[in-house]
């Protein structure tokens, strides 16, 4: 998390308890409720252990720092000394399932498979251990952002090398926790890993290679997801009985008007911002989106560059590559109309988003967003539906942030409403399987630092012991959870109570 913070304003609705009989809708019995959290962002112990450097630790030390508040991870909400207490709170929630990451370099120190960091291991194992003692299920993401920093000395992503470096790193995952973990996730979120790690400075690295970088990043990483997946298939997938599969940031963006130029301008968005990933992985024919691999062909030539600046896929590339998923993991945090005549502010030549060459009008600006909530999570998943077919869905990631504090009504209103459009979505024969709330407890907000808060609990950063407290949101969460239905006619309130841990779970 998280690179577009938007500001959803979600209008209070009238207070006074009506008894009226109350209806609304109930989720399959098999419907997976979680939270997620990035091993960076909460872990903390950044130097301890064995642990070796990886690319946030190399950012955030820069001086002067460029975190909006010159904050970093190093001790983040101390999470590496908590496992007890975060397993406590999911307990709290009632939580089916905890999505988090891996640290390549505390499991690996320098990157390489040849020296296991046995501290490292120890850490998942007891956190894996302690959530599957109540029957909480981990769904494992092995990268979050955070690359061990000696293989970006040897170029990251952009290194041709790098499928075999990330095949190598989930052999020892798999090899060490597969025998518990049914649900892998190999990367999250490419947009954010490529575009503004490579071709920008909105996260680490902060190559800013513009025009070229994402695309050497966005084809090493597909299929740097594909070996994965294949290992898992090949060597794990008999024994373990398992799913490996990716999440992708998939926001919603919509033709302005019903033109046709501004239906081929949303086109080029979404190909830009996540089709570039999807299409490779779930699309019919394999390789990067067409109308996008064109326009930046024609760019190029434009440009005096000798051949396009987005690589190409041989046909057993694509084959190899083609279908390597189990499931389509989302998140999703905002939307946008996109119009054929809104530009970017003087793109950088060469760059994506020249070669995309719109720009977004977002949705928090128009009138229908002051009614509350707007949620397009349904939107997103037809819309995938009708490109790449029948997919098992889950949604990884949504959430919204707020000030710091436990009163967050707006955010308790946000995910009811983000949870009706779920079962809006499966009203419509969508086969989504579960829902991720982002995130668990505050965290280390990326470039952000600690001025964005996403948390059901809050944590004071400024005790040294990080005591989490649970936020309004995490009541309206857990009531959700434990009835499994949404009423529509409840509105959550400012109220906060002890959070207790329910019977039986």
């Amino acid at each position: 998390m998280k690179r577009f913070i938007v500001i959803l304003c979600a209008v209070l609705l009238c207070g006074h308890a009506a008894v009226v009989k109350q209806s609304g809708r109930s989720f399959p019995k098999d419907f997976l409720f979680g939270t997620a959290t990035a091993s960076y962002q909460i872990e903390g112990a950044y130097n301890e252990d064995g642990k070796g450097e990886n690319i946030w630790d190399r950012l955030t030390h820069q001086v002067p720092s460029p975190i909006k508040d010159q904050s970093s991870g190093d001790i983040a909400a101390d999470s590496y000394h908590k496992v007890e207490r975060d397993v406590e709170m999911m307990r709290e929630l009632g939580l089916d399932a905890y999505r988090f990451s891996l640290s390549w370099s505390r499991i690996l120190p320098t990157g390489f498979s040849n020296q296991i960091n046995p501290a490292g291991v120890d850490y998942y194992n007891r956190l894996i251990n302690e959530m599957l003692k109540y029957n909480i299920q981990p769904l494992v993401t092995l990268y979050h952002w955070d690359l061990p920093q000696p293989l970006q000395d040897l170029g990251g992503f952009a290194s041709p090398l790098f499928g075999q470096w990330f095949e190598d790193y989930a052999r020892v995952v798999y090899t060490n926790f597969g025998d518990r973990v049914k649900f892998f996730i190999t990367f999250n979120e490419p947009r954010e890993i490529c575009n503004e790690g490579y071709g920008g400075t909105g996260f680490a690295p902060v190559v800013n290679a513009t025009g070229i970088g994402e695309y050497l990043c966005a084809k090493h990483l597909v299929t740097a997801h594909a070996k994965a997946y294949h290992l898992y298939n090949n060597e794990f997938r008999a024994s373990q009985g398992g799913k490996v599969g990716i999440t992708i940031s998939v926001n919603w963006f919509e033709a302005e008007t019903d033109s046709e130029d501004d239906k081929l301008a949303a086109i080029w968005f979404r190909q830009g911002s996540w089709g570039i990933f999807s299409e490779p992985i779930f699309g019919l024919e394999g390789g990067f989106p067409k109308e996008l691999a064109e326009r930046i062909a024609e760019k190029s030539a434009q440009q005096g560059f000798p051949r396009s600046r987005l690589p190409e896929f041989t046909d057993e590339e694509r084959e190899y590559i083609r279908g390597t998923s189990d499931f389509f993991g989302i998140n999703h945090y905002f939307n946008a109309r996109v119009s054929a005549t809104t530009y970017p502010v003087n793109p950088a030549v060469p760059s994506l988003n020249d070669d995309v060459g719109v720009d977004l009008i977002f949705e928090s600006k128009r009138a229908e967003s002051t009614s509350g909530p707007v949620v397009k999570l349904s939107n997103v998943m037809l819309l995938l539906k009708e490109l790449y077919g029948d997919w098992d869905f889950y949604i990884t990631e949504n959430g919204m942030s707020s000030a710091p504090g436990v009163d967050d009504t707006a955010r308790g209103l946000y995910y009811k409403a983000a949870l009706e459009n779920c079962l809006d979505a499966i009203d419509d024969g969508i086969k989504l399987k579960g829902y991720m709330a982002w995130s668990l407890m505050d965290n280390f907000e990326w470039m952000q630092g600690y001025t964005s808060r996403f948390g059901l609990y809050a944590v004071d950063f400024e005790d040294p012991n990080r005591p989490r407290t649970p936020k309004h949101s995490a009541f309206v969460y857990k009531r959700i959870i434990k009835d499994r239905f949404i009423d529509h006619a409840y509105v959550p309130d400012a109220s906060v109570s002890v959070m207790t841990i329910d019977e039986g779970h």
